[in-house]
């Protein structure tokens, strides 16, 4: 056996074995504190880069389940509206029944209820304009919204609401129960005059009778005045004369005497006076003018009726893209749990095998000085031999 001084080999080894177990008891130390068993890439290169791409999947899941779920609020909001669009609809179909009751009912029992069916009409097109989301109104017809519903490039889902709830897009903005059942059907005509000479409209062929013409829609345009022809009423005992002359009272009123006439040959005739040679684009503003029969009681509850399914087909269909929302959320949430479990199985520590190593890499790190304590007391024999 050699006795050595220069070279301490024990203490060396014992160096050396207690350097190994503290980087292990450093590595155990780091990984139970932060619960991940990759800290760095060196930690497990290939794993990390998986890892690194289940976590965007994962983010972008989380985000596209708050999507979702902002598009089902959106249709809650749509169908909140929607429920009292056909409340409003099944009342003013009540009150059209109510006016169809004829023989119980007087003329101004007629016009109460036609100012309720009014405010009503009133009530649709308040709902169609104001009902938003967010700022984006969702039942005047122009609605469209995508909804990115998955975390990759592709997975969404469109909300179309292309058709408003408005009065006039119901079609029922023109009910009024105390006309006539009956009448024409709508016809609008335009036509624009040239300098120097007359420019005249006829609409149909129909003469002006009695029972036509209920109401007026449309309006005559005439060097820079218009006349809105709604604002024409008739009673239903007008005559065919009496109804061409409230015509005339109103053209007269708006453009001044022989300006713009009106005669009832074979069908409405409006006829402007010849405009002079040179005359500017508004003077030459183009005449139109329409109308449309009254709808009377039976047919605003045929109008009511189509209204109501039109509602009923709008309804559905937001319902059957809420049903899609909601099995996406369920999709979502199972995906989100898998691929989140998978990540940690990569990513993070196993507390119960981690702390089996650290207790041996600490026995092993209390043993290494021990024995490097010793190995360096092993030299020192070399003096007893010197005694």
């Amino acid at each position: 056996m050699s006795l050595v001084v220069n070279s301490n080999i024990a203490g060396l080894n014992a160096g050396r074995s207690l350097g190994i177990a503290d980087r292990q008891l450093t590595a155990s130390v780091e990984r139970l504190s932060s619960g991940l068993r990759i800290n760095r890439a060196a930690d497990d290169a290939s794993n990390l880069a998986i890892s690194e791409v289940m976590r965007a999947q994962i983010g972008g899941l989380k985000v596209a389940l708050r999507n979702t779920r902002d598009g089902i609020s959106v249709l809650q909001t749509a169908e909140g509206a929607l429920t009292e669009v056909h409340d409003v609809l099944h009342r003013m179909r009540d009150l059209a029944v109510q006016a169809a009751n004829d023989g119980a009912l007087d003329p101004d029992a007629r016009a109460a209820v036609q100012a309720e069916m009014g405010q009503l009409r009133d009530e649709l097109d308040r709902i169609a304009g104001t009902t938003s989301f967010n700022g984006r109104r969702l039942l005047d017809g122009s609605y469209r919204g995508t909804f990115q519903v998955g975390a990759d490039v592709g997975q969404t889902l469109a909300i179309d609401v292309r058709s408003g709830t408005s009065a006039a897009a119901l079609g029922v903005a023109g009910v009024d129960v105390t006309a006539r059942d009956g009448g024409t059907t709508a016809r609008t005509a335009s036509a624009a005059p040239s300098a120097g000479s007359p420019s005249a409209v006829t609409l149909g062929s129909s003469t002006l009778t009695g029972g036509d013409f209920d109401r007026l829609d449309g309006a005559v345009s005439y060097r820079g005045r218009t006349l809105d022809l709604a604002s024409i009423r008739f009673r239903d005992t007008d005559s065919a004369a009496q109804r061409l002359d409230r015509v005339n009272a109103a053209l007269t009123a708006t453009f001044g005497a022989g300006a713009v006439t009106a005669t009832n040959s074979g069908g409405l005739v409006v006829t402007g006076t010849a405009p002079p040679s040179g005359a500017s684009a508004q003077e030459l503003a183009a005449v139109t003018v329409g109308f449309t029969p009254a709808t009377g009681a039976s047919s605003a509850i045929a109008a009511i009726d189509a209204a109501i399914g039109q509602v009923s087909v709008i309804r559905g269909d937001l319902g059957a893209v809420q049903n899609r929302f909601e099995h996406n959320v369920a999709k979502l949430g199972a995906a989100l749990d898998n691929t989140a479990a998978s990540e940690s199985r990569i990513r993070d520590t196993d507390m119960a095998t981690e702390m089996t190593a650290f207790s041996r890499t600490q026995i092993l790190n209390q043993a290494g000085t021990a024995m490097l304590a010793q190995a360096n007391q092993s030299p020192r024999g070399v003096l007893q031999l010197l005694a």
